[in-house]
């Protein structure tokens, strides 16, 4: 029989989603543990606003998905208030060490050095994480930052149960991770994995938060914490400084906006390609009615619009404040019609015709997200990572702090792939304090009856995801069904259609091949989206969380 401990284990990591039509509930949140949501709801019934909220789920993600994000990674947090209509995208993207430099991976023949962008304290950025708990604490909450990172503190000192998701991902970085004593200390029970339901305790991480939760970014950035991350990092081969840590900002973005068939999109600009990469999609299916077109028509037209979208993705996109973005032209109708002219119904366009071949490399895992919602209509959608699964596999002594490895997403030299597969030109080459080119992709959706908030991890996938999602919204279907869509998903480069199992029947693959394409099933189901939705004249809420993670997501107040 399972102890009782084991039972409120098997509860807290099991994957379900709650949908609850009462008017007495007032916020909706979906994030992908169940600890986390909880963490959330622990803060409203304090008094806090849905910013607040926010704080709390983050910062609980941080200690419970260490394989996702992290004080040591960054974050997008996308905001609505709705007392003045004022939108924001916070921008805590890790940025390069001002030591880096665009050779900084290759060897003296100027190939690729492996695994030197993703194992270690040299591929990690500068972390955004803890600048944008402050920022969004101070500026947009009402409780203090020590309030709304208890939640966080907690979990972290007195642990929690590990579930599958956790255990699998760590297999995949067993190798890193044992390279590293201190992290292994942490995550490896005496060197080996641990069960599944043992206890993940994480002492210093917790002593950690509490710097931030008593000194503010200060408690991160400049003292005792910087001393030991900076030590930890150059003593390991890092390149990190003082002045990184203590020179790193927020930045405040306008989001990118656009409107398919009457339906708003509120998404990520610079230095994410996500909102640019979806509204572009967008745009180009506007030009159809996927209506009334036939299963295999519509997934090819939708393929094709991937395909440009994401070709401009490595032509176009970066850090916008070391580079010039075309984003009008990009965002523009009559651009995609100019798109939109070179797709044939019958036949897809090779993607070498658009740009050369290139070499391939192997696809991973990576980050987290949330989304929140009340009634009043303020909401919150928030990507978080750290890259790679535990990130660069790297903990900084003393700190409980594992470190990203986003350095990853920069290109090492144009043409290169980073460890998604996804390429880039000058636009995203490595240049000191550059914020490294994104996929996350927060996103709002508004008709005029409903208001959807949504997001998914999944590294270069997510905006297909999205996209597929935003389509599944726009023909009137709910969030449950938001976070089933089967997916299908194509990035440019490699030139292929990838699949989960049941997203493309055989008839469909063998009419696709016939048009051209290419397609590839994936070995294991991807994403993990999380979604809320508030219906605008009842004011009644909506919430789902993927059933291919171990979310959770809860209506109440």
């Amino acid at each position: 029989m399972l102890r009782a401990a084991q039972i409120v284990v098997i509860l807290l990591t099991t994957s379900f989603s709650l949908q609850v039509l009462s008017e007495e509930h007032k916020v909706a949140i979906a994030s992908a543990h169940p600890l986390a949501t909880a963490a959330g709801f622990e803060i409203l019934a304090k008094g806090g606003n849905v910013f607040d909220a926010a704080v709390a789920v983050s910062a609980a993600l941080a200690v419970v998905e260490p394989f996702s994000s992290g004080l040591g990674g960054g974050a997008y947090w996308l905001l609505h208030r709705e007392k003045d209509a004022f939108e924001v995208l916070i921008d805590g993207r890790e940025k390069a060490p001002m030591a880096a430099h665009k050779n900084m991976y290759l060897d003296k023949e100027g190939k690729v050095i492996d695994k030197l962008s993703l194992d270690g304290p040299l591929s990690a950025a500068i972390p955004g994480m803890p600048a944008g708990l402050v920022h969004l604490s101070k500026q947009y909450g009402k409780l203090p930052l020590s309030e709304s990172l208890l939640p966080a503190i907690r979990y972290a000192q007195t642990g929690f149960a590990v579930g599958e998701r956790y255990l699998k991902l760590l297999k995949f970085r067993e190798a890193v991770i044992h390279h590293y004593p201190e992290t292994a200390a942490i995550f490896l029970d005496k060197g080996k994995l641990p069960e599944r339901f043992s206890l993940l305790r994480q002492p210093d991480l917790a002593k950690t938060l509490s710097n931030l939760a008593n000194s503010g970014r200060e408690g991160f950035y400049s003292g005792s914490t910087a001393d030991k991350l900076v030590e930890s990092v150059n003593k390991a081969g890092g390149i990190w400084t003082k002045n990184d840590l203590e020179s790193y900002q927020i930045i405040e973005r306008k989001p990118v906006t656009g409107v398919y068939k009457g339906l708003k999109i509120t998404s990520t600009g610079s230095s994410s390609s996500g909102g640019v990469v979806l509204i572009e999609a967008l745009n180009i299916l506007a030009g159809y009615d996927l209506s009334k077109m036939d299963e295999l028509t519509r997934k090819h037209l939708i393929t094709e619009a991937m395909r440009r979208a994401y070709h401009d993705r490595s032509l176009y996109l970066g850090d916008e404040d070391f580079i010039n973005i075309p984003l009008k032209r990009l965002l523009s109708e009559d651009y995609a019609a100019g798109l939109r002219s070179s797709i044939r119904l019958d036949k897809a366009l090779p993607s070498e015709l658009m740009s050369g071949q290139i070499e391939l490399q192997t696809e991973g895992l990576n980050t987290t997200h949330f989304s929140i919602i009340d009634d009043e209509g303020n909401r919150v959608a928030s990507t978080l990572s750290i890259n790679f699964p535990f990130g660069s596999g790297f903990v900084a002594e003393g700190t409980g702090v594992i470190l990203n490895n986003e350095m990853d997403d920069f290109d090492s030299y144009p043409g290169a792939t980073n460890g998604y597969g996804l390429i880039g030109g000058i636009a995203n080459c490595i240049e000191p304090g550059k914020r490294m080119l994104s996929s996350m992709t927060p996103t709002f959706l508004e008709s005029d009856t409903d208001i959807a908030v949504l997001g998914t991890p999944g590294g270069s996938r997510i905006s297909s995801m999205v996209l597929l999602a935003a389509l599944d919204f726009e023909k009137g279907n709910g969030p449950e069904s938001w976070v089933k869509v089967p997916r299908y998903h194509h990035q440019f480069m490699p030139d292929v259609i990838e699949y989960e199992e049941g997203a493309l029947s055989e008839p469909e693959l063998t009419s696709l091949k016939s048009m051209g394409h290419q397609s590839k099933k994936v070995r294991y189901p991807y994403g993990d989206m999380q979604a809320v939705l508030l219906n605008k004249k009842t004011k009644s809420l909506l919430a789902a969380s993927d059933q291919r993670g171990e979310g959770r997501a809860v209506v109440g107040k």
